[in-house]
């Protein structure tokens, strides 16, 4: 009975702990990868339209200009990914089907998803 109890919260925990065991750095990363990877998305900064891998490499230098003033995702997320930190300009990103949000409101809302965790396949298909 205790190997079985050990054996089914090894397999459970690193399910239940989510984006508990990633770093904020990590975080950040997930989040420029999202962009990056974003299917047919266009990055809209200072009314010019960017690739996500371009949004990538924008996001990154900002990341990396903004040093300690950025201790969590979502510092990140409101010093570097939301506006132009010279106009003040909100950033956009257009999604493949036109779609357009702003893109501090995509990033919160992958953040989320990060911090829930992947979701169990069992459940994925209820």
């Amino acid at each position: 009975m205790r190997i079985l109890l050990a054996l089914l919260l090894t397999l459970l925990l690193p399910m239940a702990a989510g984006a508990q065991g990633m770093t904020e750095s990590a975080k950040i990363e997930a989040l420029i990868a999202s962009v990056q990877h974003l299917p047919g998305a266009v990055f809209i900064r200072n009314g010019s339209e960017y690739s996500g891998e371009k949004a990538a490499e924008h996001l990154r230098a900002k990341w990396k200009y903004a040093g300690k003033r950025v201790k969590t995702a979502e510092d990140f997320i409101v010093c570097c990914a939301s506006a132009s930190s010279m106009s003040g300009t909100k950033y956009q990103i257009r999604f493949a089907d036109g779609r357009t949000v702003y893109a501090g409101d995509y990033f919160h809302q992958q953040l989320r998803r990060i911090e829930a965790g992947p979701v169990p396949a069992a459940a994925a298909k209820l």
